[in-house]
């Protein structure tokens, strides 16, 4: 039976253009089902969509509802749940390859990649289809489980290094992600994770994180660049030019870069070194299973990603927790709450 109800809702016209209105929620497929929504997570694609009125190549034709890291309950027994923000089509060569990442159908929340938009999760109520709700145990906060989007991603990016036991391992740009992609290492048997970053809020975090040590890029570490390298796989969070070109020299011969950042536009890589060194180069895009796995780490308190949790708003006061966001030297993590 198709479900209606009308739900604030916190949308982005363009740059620096949020206005907090109202949407009518509803089940269209029979496979539906309505959230309501408690806590979301600002990501770095939101803000890019409040200051620039877009992101990378895709701008907003019209205005979107904000948001994909997000938890709330299902309204009829109160069962909290984490919600998958990736809607795969579940039918492509990709998907049915286990690549849902890759699908050639995605519709993810709060995105602007198609037309019309995605809308996100930044609503008091939102619907999903079912397979996008993750149960999880009522004792565990909401804004711990609401950090499961980002460790999911940077599980994902793990997945693709292959085994990181016994390894050294580099994590460059150490903001959310970066310090999230830390705890991942930490958890899969890295025994020395530097953490790499211009500010020194993000090495603190990192620390808090798991690193076992932490340096400023801009400083001389020619140390890390001898002999063809020292680490064995290099995570690259920033998508800046200069962490790149850092992490090829410093991740040593035969070694393993991880491209997590997403730059705008094209980068000029130093193509050559790539193939003297005989460098693996990967791409980590989103997810897959690795959104589960993310849950139940976080259920099991296997990762703590408190540390990281810098201010909080409520969801009236969006633009002002997007402003928060948006300046690096103070706010990690921000998040909105839901509650009435």
């Amino acid at each position: 039976m198709t479900q209606h109800i009308q739900a604030k809702c916190i949308k982005v016209s363009g740059a620096h253009q949020i206005q907090l209105t109202e949407t009518e929620v509803k089940t269209i497929y029979p496979n539906d089902i309505i959230v309501k929504i408690v806590r979301g997570g600002i990501c770095g694609s939101d803000i890019h969509y409040y200051n620039e009125g877009g992101i990378g190549n895709f701008s907003l034709q019209h205005p979107m509802i904000l948001g994909h890291e997000v938890v709330g309950f299902l309204p009829e027994n109160k069962q909290s749940v984490a919600i998958n923000p990736s809607k795969p089509c579940l039918q492509c060569k990709y998907c049915l390859s286990g690549k849902s990442n890759q699908c050639l159908n995605m519709r993810f929340f709060g995105s602007a990649m198609l037309n019309p938009h995605v809308d996100g999760g930044f609503a008091e109520y939102v619907a999903v289809r079912k397979d996008q709700v993750i149960p999880y145990d009522d004792k565990v906060p909401s804004k711990v489980m609401v950090f499961a989007e980002p460790l999911a991603v940077a599980i994902h990016a793990v997945n693709q290094a292959g085994s990181l036991v016994g390894k050294k391992v580099l994590v460059t740009g150490c903001g959310p992600i970066g310090s999230l992609v830390v705890a991942a290492c930490r958890q899969a048997g890295a025994v020395e994770i530097v953490a790499a970053d211009i500010q020194a809020s993000c090495r603190e975090s990192a620390v808090k994180m798991g690193a076992t040590s932490t340096i400023n890029p801009l400083d001389n570490h020619e140390h890390y660049f001898q002999d063809k390298g020292y680490f064995d796989v290099s995570f690259e969070a920033s998508a800046a030019l200069s962490a790149i070109q850092f992490a090829i020299d410093a991740t040593k011969a035969g070694g393993t870069i991880i491209q997590i950042g997403m730059a705008k536009g094209d980068v000029p890589i130093p193509v050559t070194k790539f193939l003297a060194k005989e460098i693996t180069y990967r791409g980590a895009f989103r997810f897959t299973s690795e959104f589960e796995v993310a849950v139940r780490w976080l259920e099991q308190g296997l990762i703590n990603p408190l540390p990281l949790l810098s201010h909080e708003f409520p969801y009236q006061e969006a633009e002002k927790a997007l402003q928060t966001a948006g300046d690096k030297s103070t706010a990690i993590k921000v998040q909105l709450t839901f509650e009435e």
